[in-house]
């Protein structure tokens, strides 16, 4: 006959054998999910990390096209300014015999001071105005005539070709220059100028044809 004592001992001894083992498989499965959310964690930070790279990689890209558009855009403006440039520094008025038979029915008007005695050249027209006796005499390529305040005087028609880096046409032009005698003061004619054209011609271009002399002022 089994002593009970010893078969309550072994039943314990084999509860405590099983608890140990349920203890250790638990453990183990706790140490597998560490393990494996230790894996993941991992996983995320190199997800996390490429993601990061990528990122980085396209904001660089990014830059640099950001970076290579504005030195296309700056290049394109330096190009324009030089060019402008170039045509302004290039402009060449030739005045030469009218076309016969042209209409011109633009006109451009400025107010201008003529110096008395002083010889002002307007294209290739060379006017004087003179004082003698209270009178004022206009000299136009050595035709002299008397004006009174009011009284218009006509130049010859010309033509006017305004050219830009050799050889482009900017204007092709006949004109005609209209001088409204306004009276004067202090050693100054004072006259309203009219230039007639066949063509529409831009002021800035129209102004190469009047020297500084005389101050013209669009009116």
């Amino acid at each position: 006959m089994a002593d009970p004592t010893t078969t309550d001992e072994m039943k314990v001894a084999e509860k405590a054998r099983e608890k140990a083992q349920e203890e250790e498989r638990q453990r183990q499965r706790e140490l597998e999910m560490a393990k494996d959310r230790a894996r993941k964690e991992g996983m995320e930070q190199e997800k996390a990390k490429e993601q990061a790279r990528k990122e980085g990689q396209k904001e660089g890209k990014s830059t640099a096209e950001k970076g290579s558009g504005l030195k296309v855009l700056v290049g394109v403006i330096l190009l324009l300014i030089i060019i402008c440039l170039a045509v302004l520094l290039t402009l060449n008025v030739t005045v030469s015999n009218p076309v016969t038979g042209v209409s011109m029915p633009f006109s451009s008007k400025y107010s201008v001071t003529f110096p008395i005695g002083q010889q002002v050249t307007i294209g290739n027209t060379h006017i004087t105005v003179l004082t003698y006796q209270n009178e004022l005499l206009s000299n136009i390529d050595g035709d002299q005539q008397k004006l009174v305040e009011g009284q218009d005087r006509l130049t010859s028609e010309r033509r006017a070709v305004v050219t830009t880096l050799g050889v482009i046409t900017l204007v092709d032009t006949n004109f005609q220059i209209d001088l409204q005698y306004q009276g004067q003061r202090d050693n100054l004619a004072y006259f309203n100028l009219i230039i007639n054209t066949s063509k529409q011609v831009p002021d800035f271009l129209l102004r190469m044809l009047l020297p500084s002399s005389i101050n013209a002022s669009p009116i």
